[in-house]
This record gives C-alpha cells, structure tokens and sequence, in this order.
C-alpha cells in the first residue's frame, strides 16, 4: 500500500493560513521560497568556487606603466614576438600574450587556453575581470577573435565595447584571411586561389566581410601584418611580422653543390601554390638539375637546420605578400623565391628605404627562374646574401616595436 499524506493536517494548516490576513500569508510564502532559494544559491556559490578553483593559472599582469595583452591567434607565433618585440625596445612597455591552445602549429605563449573553456561561463568571467580591472592599459586584438572566448559572440564586437567602457586602450591587427577579401582577390589576381566559389570561398568571403566591417568602422588604431592586407583595411597601418634572426643564422654556403636543393615547406598547399610549385620543380628534380624536397608537418625547432641544408627556398605563388616562411628563409641566408605584389615591394621600399631581396616568380615561371638561377649563381648569391641585413632592420621586431609605440607611448601619434 502505499503512503498517504493526512488530509486533516493539510485542512488544517489550509485553515489556519487562511485565518491570517492576505500580507502574512504573503510573507509565510516569500520566506519558504526564501529558504529553498538561499539553499540554491549557496550550492552555486560552492559550486562556482570548486570551478574557479579547477581554472588554470594564469600569470599576474605585468608592472610598468604601459601594460599590452596580444591574443588570441598567435598565428605563426606572431603574437608572441610582437609582445616580445615591444618589451624590449620601448620604455615602460611590459606584455602578456595568449592563444587558443589546439592550432595545428603549435608556438610559445605566455598564456594558452584550452578551447573547451572559451564556453565556460566561469573562465569568462575571470578573463574579463582579468583584462578590465585594470591590469593591463592596451589590448590588441588579433584576426578579430574574441579575448573573452564565447561570452559575447564568436567575434571581437562584443570584446571591444567592453573593453572600452573599462577604460583599455584598443588596437585591431589582421593577419590575412581575417581580412582578406576572396572576390576583390579573385578579381585582381590572375592566379588567386579564390577563382573557384566553392565552400571555401563562401566560407572566407563572410568572415572577411564581418571583420572588414569591424576593421574598417573601428575608431582605434589598426594594424596588418603584411602590406597586401591595406587594400582591405586601407586605414591600417603595416607591422612586419617578426623572427629570431639569430635563429635561423648558419654558416652553411649557398649554391655550392652540383646538385642545388630547392625546398618548398607550405602550411596551406591552396595558398602556397603548390600545384604549381610541384608541376614545375617535378620535372627539373627529375632531370637531375635540382633536388626538390617538399616538407609537410616538420616540428618548428627543426626548421632551421632543413633552412640551412636548402640552396633555394619556394615560398608562395598565388596570393601576393611574403611570408614569416620568407624571412626566415632571408635570414639563413637562402636565395628566396615569391610571387610579390609589386604593390607589395613599393610599400616596402617607401617605408624601409630597402628593396626587397626576393626573386620573383609567378605559375608560370617558376620553373624558368629556377632554372636561371642555377645558371647564374654568382647573381643568385647575391640576393641571397642581401637577405639577412634585410631581416635584421625590417623584422627582428625593431620596427615593427616603432610601429606599435606609435599606440603604445604616451603622447605618440
């Protein structure tokens, strides 16, 4: 049988409310939700703090005057050494770093954030205090991704206006396909990866509207990390990317052995070009008149030593600018080969005074101008050896420094 509830102590207490005038039944209500409610609530409150408890840690913010967090994207580390960059030439400038943890390229950072907290409620609440509760003076945002994960949508927006109306100094920077719009590159590029309106492209084609929309309203300071990218956010300012040059550095010599090695490393094969790059160096390798090695998912520690066992290094052929891959490649010293805006080399030459030590090829030519090169080599190993200087003064992080204190530095401009 089972058990029943006495219908006389439920009439009963039915009685007895209802003798008690309507504003004392009111508040024996309020104090019974009371109760279960302040039960609920201090279960979350416990709960909260076993979660904050569970959250990495992260580094205490900088002491100086002038406090920079870089993040997200740290794409090929550079949101890493442009705070590296910033510390060690501008006065009073100390900064913090961060990525998503996950990318297929993985590099140092001062902070890394597993993707599954960028939905967590409680992450997001400590990174927001963590950012505009005074910590930190400036924050540049990388690609338009958000520093708060999901807190306000899958984009910067959001991240902006808070950080503003906390009082953080704002500053954008694009790295390339954030920005860069596929149909204006289709229509003023003949070999542009985006002639074919497939998935890709639709996929592309919205994100670079979203944050050239974002890019180009914003009313702080903007920034591109190659000159290509000023066609889409013509308001930005060029800040080079940056390497080690003494990384890279080698006492190997260049076109030397009968046989030159030629090397192509892509990270995206569609944006490199390397149909072509293979269509035309297969048949040379082939011929014995080169070595042709494609490198694929080589760990970034042994990169320098495959730079500096290579003669000749094929960088990109179908999208304009040159790359991190290029200037590491200048700066060991290798004859570079790139399909350059000439937009791109006038952006350089006007800025830094220097021609830009690259040999240039396009589709259609590579095979020609690698065959040329190892016809002459005394001209080749003269480019060649123009590439270090070249990297020293335009991207170990001296320049690109100059140009963020134009941000960074009390009454700059």
């Amino acid at each position: 049988m089972g058990s029943t509830v006495s219908p006389g102590r439920k009439s009963l207490r039915a009685r007895v409310l209802a003798m008690l005038p309507g504003p004392a039944r009111k508040i024996l209500g309020r104090g019974k939700r009371a109760v279960s409610e302040g039960g609920k609530t201090l279960a979350a409150n416990v709960d909260r703090k076993r979660r904050e408890a569970a959250l990495p840690p992260i580094p205490e913010a900088p002491k100086s005057e002038v406090r920079l967090f870089v993040g997200p994207a740290n794409f090929a580390g550079q949101g890493t050494t442009w705070a590296r960059a910033a510390e060690r030439h501008l006065d009073g400038v100390k900064a913090t770093n961060m990525q998503y943890a996950g990318g297929a390229y993985r590099f140092p950072a001062d902070i890394e954030v597993e993707r599954e907290l960028l939905d967590d409620r409680v992450w997001q609440d400590r990174q927001v205090e963590y950012l505009t509760g005074g910590s930190y003076t400036h924050v540049l945002i990388e690609a338009g991704r958000p520093v708060f994960g999901t807190r306000f949508a899958r984009n910067a927006v959001g991240d902006v206006k808070t950080l503003k109306e906390a009082g953080v100094n704002v500053g954008l920077v694009a790295h390339g396909s954030d920005v860069r719009l596929p149909s204006r590159h289709a229509e003023t590029h003949e070999w542009s990866p985006f002639h074919e309106r497939d998935d890709f492209f639709i996929r592309l084609e919205a994100q670079a509207k979203r944050e050239g929309l974002l890019f180009n309203t914003f009313d702080g300071p903007t920034f591109v990390s190659t000159p290509d990218l000023l066609v889409d956010v013509p308001g930005a300012k060029w800040l080079p990317v940056v390497i080690e040059p003494d990384r890279w550095a080698n006492t190997e010599p260049v076109l030397e052995r009968e046989r030159p090695i030629v090397l192509h490393a892509p990270t995206n094969p569609r944006f490199k070009g390397t149909e072509y790059v293979e269509a035309a160096m297969q048949p040379l390798h082939d011929r014995g008149l080169i070595e042709y090695r494609r490198l694929t998912d080589i760990p970034s520690e042994e990169m320098p030593a495959a730079m500096a066992g290579a003669d000749i290094v094929l960088e990109q052929f179908v999208l304009g600018p040159y790359s991190v891959t290029a200037c590491e490649a200048m700066a060991a010293g290798r004859v570079v080969v790139v399909n350059v805006d000439e937009d791109v080399r006038k952006h350089v030459s006007s800025v830094t005074g220097r021609d830009l030590p690259i040999v240039h090829a396009d589709p259609t030519t590579i095979g020609a101008v690698v065959e040329q090169i190892v016809a002459d080599r005394e001209a080749a190993r003269a480019v060649a050896a123009r590439g270090p200087e070249y990297v020293r003064a335009v991207h170990d992080g001296t320049m690109s420094s100059a140009v963020l204190g134009t941000w960074l530095t009390p009454g700059a401009s």
